[in-house]
């Protein structure tokens, strides 16, 4: 029989209501498991000191069968650039290790739901790298291999989820954070339509309105969940406010292989022509060419965007700037230098982008391309240097996902194989905004011809 800690969120609940297990024996399980691999991985970087209160709590509800949610009880961690009672907020910063503040609206929606929120993940300073560590906490590793990175920004969350601490973990995705991380880890992450995830009272956004909230899990159906739950609309989000819902059967797939002749790894290219002919065999229409839009435009104002961001986020906690990296410090002198009519020719381009973006969904219905555009690479390190042996930058890894925020269209990352040395390699989807739920129906079709959950097994036995 699988331990607790094994199973998935919608597997525990059913456990939940017909009596077989307990919440409480749930938390304790994925605590035994926190004991066991943590210190091999540096995911989890604080425990909620209410944990085992709101686990006896949502107990009580079960026994007098009146749960709150399909989530109650079920354990899982929150990234730490999320605010959540009872435990710091660091954002991966050091001027911010007493950062104590209220839940903002996911985490009190969750816990609203009953779920028993383990605690806080690791992320990079700022949530602004592909890899996960910080001076703070150190160094977050990848669960299939301890020399590698999870990737960034959600390393921590990933890296957690994959270990088997906690079957979901509430995550932000502002350039790729969310499929990126998880397509290194074999999980299932989904970055929402923008405003589909109502958010209130959080940290300032960095990237215009790039970042959203979105759930990570080791199966559609406990992303789908999570999402189906968290999913509405809230005043103190105007956007969630505007959020489109539509319904439209994902049936034109335009298979997209690279970005502008950009190096890919060999063997992500091959996982994601292995997806494009499972597509067809599903009865969908399979179109290779081109992505039909001119990123360049983007590609420029990426690192502009960030630095505008930062300049405005010291400007307005200067005790923030202090205490921050070098390498941030000087981000936000050269966002300080560019000119009020850079952001506003930026913000021009960014809204061009969304229109071409519903233009081409006029013809197609979902894009696949991968997820991420190399393997994981050493831990301690930024970013992989060349891939596929051509020279690459910061973001060469990268390149498949920050226009999707840009564009604020919904897109999934799914484990779709593994490499030659036994590490995940996931594909994204990305389809009309507003398509959340078609998008995750999708994904579990996907799932379904192609599983892959039976492998953690192999990861747990290794660990354990």
């Amino acid at each position: 029989m699988s331990k607790l800690w094994q199973l998935g969120a919608v597997e525990l609940g059913q456990g939940f209501r017909q009596g077989l297990w307990s919440p409480v024996a749930a938390l304790e399980s994925v605590l035994e498991r926190v004991a066991e691999v943590n210190s091999q991985i540096n995911a989890l970087i604080a425990l909620a000191p209410d944990a085992h209160a709101a686990a006896l709590a949502s107990q009580a509800r079960y026994a007098a069968g009146c749960p709150l949610s399909e989530l109650d009880g079920i354990p899982m961690t929150i990234k730490d650039n999320l605010l959540m009672a009872g435990v710091p907020a660091t954002w991966g910063c050091p001027a911010l290790a007493d950062n104590f503040a209220a839940d903002e609206l996911p985490v009190a929606r969750l816990r609203a739901m009953g779920a028993v929120l383990v605690g806080k993940t690791n992320v990079p300073e700022f949530t602004l790298e592909g890899y996960t560590g910080n001076a703070l906490f150190g160094t977050t590793r990848n669960p299939w291999d301890i020399q590698l990175t999870p990737g960034g920004s959600s390393g921590g969350a990933v890296a957690a989820v994959a270990a088997g601490i906690a079957p979901l973990a509430l995550c932000t995705d502002g350039g790729g954070s969310i499929r990126r991380p998880c397509a290194h880890t074999g999980l299932v992450g989904l970055k929402p339509s923008i405003g589909a995830i109502a958010r209130g009272a959080g940290f300032p956004g960095l990237l215009l309105d790039f970042e959203v909230v979105g759930p990570v899990g080791r199966s559609v159906a406990d992303v789908q969940l999570m999402f189906s739950l968290l999913s509405g609309a809230d005043t103190r989000d105007r956007r969630s406010l505007a959020r489109v819902q539509a319904r439209r059967q994902l049936q034109r797939v335009l298979y997209v292989q690279t970005l502008d002749g950009a190096p890919v790894d060999p063997q992500v290219r091959c996982a994601t022509a292995e997806a494009a002919g499972l597509l067809e065999q599903l009865g969908c229409t399979v179109v290779t060419a081109e992505l039909p839009i001119d990123l360049s435009a983007l590609n420029r104002a990426w690192p502009e965007i960030g630095q505008i961001g930062l300049a405005h986020l010291f400007a307005s906690y200067p005790q923030w700037c202090t205490g921050a990296s070098a390498k941030y410090q000087q981000l936000a002198d050269a966002g300080e230098r560019l000119p009020a009519s850079r952001l506003w020719a930026i913000i021009e381009q960014v809204e061009a982008l969304r229109v071409a973006v519903d233009r081409m969904f006029a013809n197609y219905d979902v894009l696949l391309m991968p997820t991420a555009a190399a393997l994981p690479w050493p831990a301690e390190q930024a970013y992989p240097e060349t891939i596929d042996g051509q020279p690459v930058g910061p973001r060469g890894h990268a390149i498949f996902t920050g226009w999707v925020n840009a564009a604020g269209v919904p897109a999934i990352s799914l484990p779709i194989a593994e490499s030659r040395e036994g590490l995940p390699i996931g594909i994204q989807l990305v389809a009309p905004m507003g398509t959340d739920s078609d998008l995750l129906a999708l994904a579990a079709r996907i799932e379904r011809a192609m599983p892959w959950h039976s492998r953690f097994n192999k990861l747990w036995q290794a660990s354990s």
